[in-house]
């Protein structure tokens, strides 16, 4: 393989960066031993305009990510066939407009909000597919289950109608230190071990600093979230 190139300067459009970003996933892919296309890219779009979700599409992406309900509902209309993601909190009052905006949602963290999650489906006609999110560094500013609780959320999640619970969700500690994503790694795996044994079948997801996505492939990520790395630095809320 080519050395690596460079990451895109502020200057670089968005078709260049998100061309970058491919590249970077398919090296993870190899050196994982994985398959080209293992891994789906999530592209980050919150807070970014229309036009430059737009230009992303245009560039090849066709999976986004919203952290906002209310965001997200003036976006979607205007991209269809788009897949949208739910990517931030869910509060339990926007649960049916979730529902009905998004393909996935990746932030469920009880069992709780999964049974309003499938009480909102079969009201929709739809199986949601949705992640748990997992606080595996019980981080106190993140949300998501503890580890402990991931055994009764997969439990009691098996049986409802309207939600399908596809693989895990963990967003790591910022670290400079190249061991830290490794212990995240095989402690996201432990989880990943108790979802296998729970659906029988092997999914895993992550968010993961495009730079350091060495621990996502580690990790056995199936996904992987990338906002700046194709739209430059967030505008707007954050």
């Amino acid at each position: 393989m080519n050395a690596r190139q460079p990451t895109p300067g502020e200057g670089a459009t968005i078709r260049e960066r998100t061309g970058w970003v491919l590249d970077r996933i398919a090296e993870a892919e190899r050196r994982a031993g994985r398959p080209r296309g293992a891994v789906k890219l999530v592209a980050v779009s919150k807070t970014q305009p229309l036009s430059r979700i737009q230009e992303a599409h245009a560039a090849g992406l066709s999976v986004f990510g919203e952290n906002y309900v209310q965001e997200a509902a003036e976006k979607v209309p205007a991209l269809p066939g788009v897949e949208w993601h739910l990517i931030g909190q869910l509060q339990g009052n926007k649960v049916r407009r979730a529902v009905s905006l998004f393909a996935w949602i990746q932030t469920a963290d009880s069992a709780k909000r999964l049974a309003e999650i499938s009480r909102c489906g079969v009201e929709a006609g739809k199986v949601v597919p949705a992640l748990i999110e997992v606080n595996v560094a019980a981080e106190g500013s993140k949300a998501g289950a503890s580890p402990e609780d991931l055994p009764s959320i997969l439990a009691a999640s098996a049986p409802l109608p309207g939600v399908r619970v596809e693989g895990l969700m963990a967003i790591p500690p910022w670290t400079e230190s190249p061991r830290r994503p490794d212990r995240i790694s095989s402690a996201l795996g432990s989880c990943g071990t108790c979802f296998r044994g729970s659906r029988g079948r092997r999914c895993g997801s992550c968010r993961w600093d495009v730079q350091r996505f060495r621990g996502g492939d580690r990790g056995g990520a199936t996904m992987v979230r990338v906002g700046t790395a194709i739209f430059g630095s967030r505008r707007g809320r954050g």
